[in-house]
């Protein structure tokens, strides 16, 4: 076995890179604090032209945290769910439901009288 190959053992290919930073120029960033419910205190590190969300979740326990120095957004205002009994009388009315009903139960004992 060659010394170049036992350099290259235990790592992929494209998995690291073996440049350095000297010389580059970043891209500005900012450090925004968060903290969580549980008392989790952390920093991300953002573009300095994005726009800093006012939640992130916890690194260590997945709640919600909040921006150190911001409060807590406004809740949005949503529909209530619809119900069935909403999307059916979107289509029909009380009379036309007490019309079917009436001829489903005539139905129903129709077919009693013809067994018993």
């Amino acid at each position: 076995m060659t010394m170049a190959e036992r350099a290259l053992r235990g790592t992929r290919l494209g998995a690291t890179s073996y440049e350095n930073d000297r010389n580059t120029d970043l891209a500005p960033r900012q450090e925004v604090d968060y903290t969580c419910t549980k008392g989790h205190r952390f920093t991300v590190t953002l573009a300095a032209e994005a726009e800093v969300p006012m939640t992130w979740e916890c690194r260590n326990c997945g709640a919600t945290a909040l921006r150190v120095d911001g409060e807590l957004p406004q809740a949005k205002k949503g529909k209530p769910p619809r119900t069935h009994w909403d999307m059916l009388m979107e289509r029909r009315t009380v009379e036309d439901l007490e019309e079917v009903l009436a001829e489903r139960l005539e139905i129903l004992r129709a077919g009693r009288r013809r067994t018993a």
